[in-house]
């Protein structure tokens, strides 16, 4: 990321306020919608929300205890410092390439009966609020392990839920979850209770006052991520952390930071349409790199072979084909799954590199993260779990010409694992290596965070739909939900754009896809990742229509704008991205019934575009249409259908 423009911040003090006086402070949006409020309650802080008038949060508490000291209650609001932030940024990973950013902040000062002091900043831009616990030194404690938090979100009545749940730890393939692959509920009651808590991004709907998406991001080494989770008052979420019995049941549940220090950030985007939902880059606002590049990396379209020829394609002669493959289609790499090193091997591992250099194709290799964390028997493993073996591993792969890593079963968020994803990205960065986390944590800032970074899975993603009758009978359902909620807050590696009817080596017999092939593409420009592992197949040269190889082969990672079109969570979506000149508008159907649309469509006003759509029997095919002067355009998608326009 470049930094082209940070306006010095500007403050002044408010002034004193007793320990019972109700309002603390307000800040509002530099377009003056939004407006948080923050009280102190007989001792205990809170805050409150209200867009356009509308209460979307009510009081809601904050706070946090620790072995230093309890700082939900007895707390004293002791002044208030307000600032202003304006930056621009660039960053190519994510789904706006360039950034303006600008906030209005206020920092609330607390302090204890005992003394301990507590600082609470909020950021509030257009349509976001972010805001974390300052914490400074406590005299002479210069530690502290922050062991659980009050921070909540009290939604109105009216409120429904999209939200997906937490995994119980130590179960699924080889005790490997949590990783993030529950489906999800589509308006559901408030207040439900799951087992384990919910996961971040988290969509609410406030009936006909708008929507919410909650989320963190800023986690890195020193804090282990969290998650939201129910309380006994059914309007009431808080921040929870993680179990106990993630990772094998070793390590801490909290955070143990040096003082002083800070939390993650707690993010909230709020608006009366989707439009802000979908367009958002709070996660990315906050937070800055957390070191230089080693080089410039580059990002791009992959094939692999693992997605449908699984683990027996794992051998010297089909790697090589779909080296052809990815030359063929334009790709910039392949991604070399499980089982490579014994299957391959080392040496002969240097070969088909050479051979994949000779064809313009990068070479991505996978690795199992795991160490004690889990039972994934696959190899590589216990290559990344240590630095002593991950720097002799990737002083390895730099020799031989590999480009990066996709590294796999992490099953946790505890703060021992925040600090492996870190370590690894770090190291890779020191070897020039991109990194992708599969059967990972959501991603919470870190394309802005990590240069290398190059993308997550953390998403009920596309080797489900291979193995689960029931996830391909939901793929639509699920898919229209995901740039409302996942993909919305970070880079989400999918791995799918199916263009087999059939989801086997084979193209036949099993595995039917339930989707159109239209509704694929669109998945394609729908789903963003910087570097996307499609599942576009050597037979797919021969039995695919033309139509949709170039468009396979056309089809950007890396987008400079991303606009909300229309759409409704777990019904349908209509998302357009633009890469430099190019646009492309993609859109699905998860309904039983076709849905009929007019959009408005600026960027095509009076222009001719390329249009992939369904007929009534599923078919998908291609032809030129005119868009009106206006940028009018009426359009049925089918059932488990979709569509997509580009010039």
């Amino acid at each position: 990321m470049k930094k082209f423009i940070k306006f010095t911040r500007f403050s002044f003090l408010l002034g004193f306020t007793s320990f019972v006086y109700g309002q603390d402070a307000v800040v509002v949006s530099p377009d003056e919608k939004l407006k948080v409020e923050l009280t102190n309650n007989l001792g205990v802080p809170s805050y409150s929300v209200v867009y356009e008038g509308k209460t979307m949060l009510e009081k809601s508490p904050l706070g946090f205890k620790s072995n230093v000291e309890d700082f939900t209650k007895g707390m004293k609001f002791i002044n208030s410092k307000k600032d202003k932030i304006s930056k621009k940024y660039s960053n190519e990973k994510i789904k706006r390439s360039q950034v303006q950013y600008n906030a209005n902040v206020v920092i609330c000062s607390y302090e204890t009966t005992s003394g301990k002091k507590l600082d609470i900043e909020f950021q509030v831009s257009n349509n976001n609020v972010a805001f974390r616990y300052l914490i400074p030194n406590q005299g002479e404690t210069l530690s502290m392990v922050i062991t659980d938090e009050a921070t909540g979100y009290r939604f109105p009545s009216q409120t429904t839920t999209f939200l997906s749940p937490m995994m119980k730890p130590m179960t699924g393939f080889a005790r490997t979850a949590p990783s993030y692959e529950s489906g999800y509920k589509a308006d559901a009651e408030l207040g439900t209770k799951a087992d384990y808590g919910y996961v971040f991004p988290s969509l609410f709907r406030v009936g006909n006052d708008g929507w919410i998406l909650l989320s963190e991001t800023g986690v890195n080494s020193l804090y282990c991520a969290s998650h939201l989770d129910t309380t006994s008052e059914k309007n009431l979420y808080k921040v929870a952390y993680p179990n106990m019995a993630e990772n094998n049941g070793f390590g801490s549940t909290g955070a143990a930071i040096s003082l002083p220090g800070k939390t993650p950030w707690r993010t909230i985007t709020i608006g009366d349409s989707l439009k802000p939902i979908v367009e958002t880059t709070i996660p990315f606002d906050v937070v800055e790199p957390m070191y230089e590049p080693s080089q410039k990396y580059t990002f791009g379209k992959s094939t692999w072979s693992w997605i449908l020829w699984q683990d027996n394609s794992m051998n010297y002669e089909d790697q090589s084909l779909f080296i052809d493959l990815a030359s063929k289609l334009g790709y910039e790499y392949i991604l070399m799954d499980a089982l490579w090193d014994k299957n391959i091997g080392k040496d002969r591992m240097k070969n088909l590199i050479q051979y994949a250099k000779s064809k313009n194709v990068n070479v991505l290799l996978w690795y199992n993260s795991n160490g004690s964390a889990n039972d994934a028997p696959m190899g590589p493993r216990n290559k990344m779990s240590s630095a002593v073996e991950r720097k002799k591993e990737m002083k390895w792969l730099k020799e031989v010409g590999v480009k990066g890593l996709k590294v796999d079963f992490f099953g946790g968020d505890k703060q021992e694992t925040m600090r492996l994803y870190e370590d690894i990205l770090s190291d890779a960065n020191d070897f020039g290596l991109t990194i992708i986390f599969h059967g990972a944590t959501l991603p919470r800032g870190w394309e802005v965070m990590y240069p290398n970074y190059a993308g997550s899975e953390a998403v009920l993603a596309s080797e489900m739909l291979y193995f689960s009758e029931d996830v391909r009978k939901q793929e639509a359902f699920f898919a229209t939900l995901h740039p409302f909620i996942r993909n919305t807050v970070g880079s989400m590696e999918f791995g799918g754009t199916f263009l087999n009817k059939y989801l086997t080596k084979s193209n036949k017999e099993k595995n039917k896809r339930h989707t159109t092939d239209s509704f694929q593409l669109a998945t394609a420009v729908l789903f963003q990742n910087p570097v996307q592992m499609f599942a576009v197949m050597p037979n797919n040269l021969e039995d695919a229509p033309k139509f949709q190889l170039d468009f396979m082969k056309e089809i950007p990672t890396l987008w400079d704008e991303t606009i909300f079109i229309d759409g409704y969570p777990g019904k349908y979506s209509v998302i357009a991205r633009r890469h430099q000149n190019q646009w492309f508008v993609a859109g699905i159907n998860a309904e039983k019934t076709v849905k009929k649309l007019k959009i408005n469509l600026p960027m095509f006003a009076g222009k001719k575009v390329k249009f992939i759509n369904d007929d009534a029997q599923g078919n998908s095919s291609e032809k030129e249409v005119k868009v009106n002067t206006k940028g009018d355009f009426n359009v049925e998608i089918q059932p488990n259908g979709g569509f997509v326009l580009r010039n």
